[in-house]
């Protein structure tokens, strides 16, 4: 998947998904100065078919990953959730070695399992989803599983 990629459009999105693949995940291996750890999903554009990567917040559970499109609350859900509709099939680097996974966006009692323990790991999450409902907009929740 790492063909035809096209890195972020935000600089420091870019800059540390490079660090992060380049060292093995360890450096670069958290947002900014909160010391919160990252994952790497790398997934295909959903309109372009080129390799995308981003970092979000690492929430683990037995081995699978939720996936929080919050986008800070913005009113629109951020690129790559579309992507994820478009190709379920992603890689996930959570340290030295990607590894692949397949993501479905969930909902009722398991997205609630899941968005409780994702603003346990990230509380701003609780913050957006206030401000994304005062958009008219419910935040997507995807749960990454291992591929067999």
């Amino acid at each position: 998947m790492s063909e035809n990629y096209i890195p972020s459009t935000a600089q420091w999105v870019a800059d540390q998904v490079a660090e992060y693949e380049a060292s093995g995940g360890t450096r670069a291996n958290t947002l900014r100065e909160t010391g919160i750890p990252v994952i790497i999903v790398t997934m295909k554009g959903g309109k372009t078919g080129a390799t995308r990567k981003i970092a979000l917040m690492r929430v683990e559970h037995e081995g699978c990953y939720s996936l929080i499109a919050s986008k800070g609350g913005a009113p629109t859900h951020p690129g790559w959730y579309y992507n994820l509709l478009a190709d379920q099939s992603v890689m996930i680097q959570d340290g030295p070695t990607p590894a692949p996974f397949t993501v479905r966006e969930i909902s009722g009692d398991e997205r609630a399992i899941w968005w409780e323990r994702s603003a346990a790991v990230f509380a701003p999450f609780l913050e957006y989803e206030t401000k994304a409902a005062e958009a008219g907009r419910v935040i997507p929740v995807f749960v990454a599983e291992p591929a067999n």
